[in-house]
């Protein structure tokens, strides 16, 4: 049997942080969440804008983060890194997440057919295009709304709460039934 392992980006894991429900998106990625060393690193620093992120860190329920260790990797990384998301010599490490998650998730086995979880749209329609599965914040608020751990109500007003605090950018449900699926 093979796990299916989920990759949640930095903006996801703020949006859960910044109101304090990392509890949520622990128990939806049930011992699959995994991350790499960029987007945990991008994670400490968001850490001073969303306190609630000190209590992500290596060897977490996110795993250790992925290093990549092989210059070759590294190379094509770079490439999608300026290519793809647009990342230039000024910031280095601006886009070097998703580029990193995206690479590994289509070119290494271990993780074919894991799932990235981004609200990132220009990044999530790269992915999409690569043929990786996607998901967003919308998607694993709906997916703890199924399994019992809040209700519709809650998680719906959770899901605004979250898009107001720090100006959070994420795909809103219109009404309480968009998070019964």
């Amino acid at each position: 049997m093979t796990t299916t392992y989920l990759f949640p980006d930095n903006t996801v894991l703020c949006n859960f942080a910044c109101v304090n429900r990392l509890d949520l998106l622990r128990v939806a990625l049930n011992g699959r969440g995994r991350w790499t060393e960029a987007v945990a690193f991008e994670a400490s620093r968001s850490a001073a804008h969303v306190p609630a992120l000190t209590a992500l860190d290596a060897g977490c329920w996110l795993g250790e983060p992925i290093e990549i260790d092989d210059p070759s990797d590294a190379q094509k990384i770079e490439a999608i890194r300026r290519v793809v998301f647009g990342g230039d010599d000024q910031n280095q490490l601006k886009h070097l997440g998703e580029a990193q998650t995206c690479y590994i998730i289509k070119r290494w086995t271990e993780f074919a057919g894991a799932w990235w979880i981004s609200d990132d749209r220009d990044a999530l329609r790269y992915a999409r295009f690569q043929g990786i599965i996607t998901r967003e914040t919308i998607d694993i608020v709906s997916m703890v709304v199924a399994d019992g751990e809040i209700g519709a109500g809650d998680a719906f007003d959770l899901m605004h709460t979250m898009s107001k605090v720090h100006d959070r950018r994420l795909r809103l449900p219109d009404c309480v039934r968009d998070l019964q699926r």
